[in-house]
């Protein structure tokens, strides 16, 4: 049985793709900042038919509590076979480039960019033991420099200082990891569900989280000839879903 660990797991998307992969048979590790509401959504799961889910108190701000949860899944699996790094926040909107603090930024960065970072490298070791390990960085079109630089973009007025650096630089991650890992049988890859009702956006994105959960899980659960280091877009109107750094 494959094992996968999400962030941010508790609500929205992150907790849409927890129940979906638990019906496709995964163990599901589904990281909560408060182990205690990650606990009640996991019983509340249990109570409605999912299996094989587990809740473990993780904050990607937070190294001792990503530390604790490798330590919870190497004991009781010994290793990790997928990594989606779902936690993130946003500032809302609108949100300036001439006067957001850079606190406020800092904030986001911790989250969206460092967090990213830091689960990755603590969880690397158990990743490393799976015969196809997948590393999936959940991401915005909002994160793209191409898409944002096009006056035609239909979402080229959506300028947020802290939110849209943020992700553009855990694009910018992806493909550094994605190449340091091109020798083993890691795909990694940047993941964009596209513009999804959510409490994150107040609902008002038109996607549905079943359809960007299932989007997640359509480029994580990969075979070995997948590619890797690539950014694909639930918001592509072309249908190609490859997505413009």
């Amino acid at each position: 049985m494959q094992t996968v660990l999400i962030t941010g797991a508790n609500r929205s998307i992150g907790l849409e793709t927890v129940k979906q992969l638990s019906k496709k048979g995964l163990f599901v590790y589904l990281g909560s900042r408060d182990l205690n509401k990650g606990q009640a959504i996991v019983k509340e799961l249990s109570q409605n038919g999912f299996q094989n889910i587990r809740a473990v108190e993780l904050d990607v701000t937070e190294p001792d509590t990503i530390l604790a949860a490798k330590n919870t899944i190497e004991n009781e699996q010994g290793k990790l076979d997928i990594l989606i790094n779902n936690a993130g926040i946003s500032r809302g909107f609108p949100e300036s480039a001439l006067d957001t603090p850079t606190d406020e930024i800092r904030q986001v960065f911790e989250t969206n960019y460092f967090g990213a970072i830091n689960v990755t490298q603590i969880f690397l070791e158990l990743l490393k033991k799976s015969e196809s390990p997948r590393i999936s960085n959940i991401t915005s079109g909002l994160g793209s420099l191409n898409l944002h630089s096009d006056p035609n973009w239909k979402y080229y007025n959506v300028k947020l200082a802290s939110y849209v650096p943020s992700k553009a630089a855990l694009n910018a991650f992806t493909i550094l990891l994605a190449y340091e890992l091109k020798d083993l049988p890691f795909k990694v890859n940047a993941i964009d569900p596209g513009y999804t009702a959510t409490d994150f956006n107040h609902f008002s994105g038109p996607g549905t989280v079943e359809s960007a959960a299932a989007f997640i899980i359509k480029h994580t659960l990969t075979d070995e000839n997948a590619p890797t280091g690539k950014f694909f877009s639930n918001d592509i109107e072309d249908g190609t879903e490859v997505s413009p750094w």
